[in-house]
C-alpha cells in the first residue's frame, strides 16, 4: 500500500489499517528507524486512569506474602 506524505510531513493511515490495529484519533503510534525501513508500531491505550482499582482489595501485606512465596518458588528450582 502506498501512501502519500503532505508538504507539513503528515500521512494518512488508511481507514481498514486503523481499524484493524484500534488506532484512533489521540492513539499514540511508535516509529522505528530500522535502517532501510521505518515501521509503525502501535501503543496500546494502556493508561493509570484504566489501571485504577485492579488491585482493589489487595493490602501491602497480601503482596509481600505473594512476592516471598514466589522467591521460594525460584530458588527452589535452582
Amino acid at each position: 500500500m502506498t501512501i502519500t506524505v503532505s508538504a507539513r510531513g503528515q500521512m494518512v493511515i488508511p481507514a481498514s489499517i486503523r481499524k484493524r490495529y484500534g488506532i484512533r484519533q489521540k492513539s499514540e503510534v511508535e516509529l522505528l528507524d530500522l535502517g532501510k525501513e521505518v515501521v509503525i508500531v502501535p501503543i496500546p491505550d494502556i493508561s493509570m486512569a484504566k489501571s485504577r482499582g485492579i488491585l482493589k482489595g489487595v493490602s501491602t501485606d497480601d503482596l509481600i506474602r505473594e512476592r516471598r512465596s514466589l522467591r521460594k518458588r525460584e530458588h527452589s528450582r535452582d
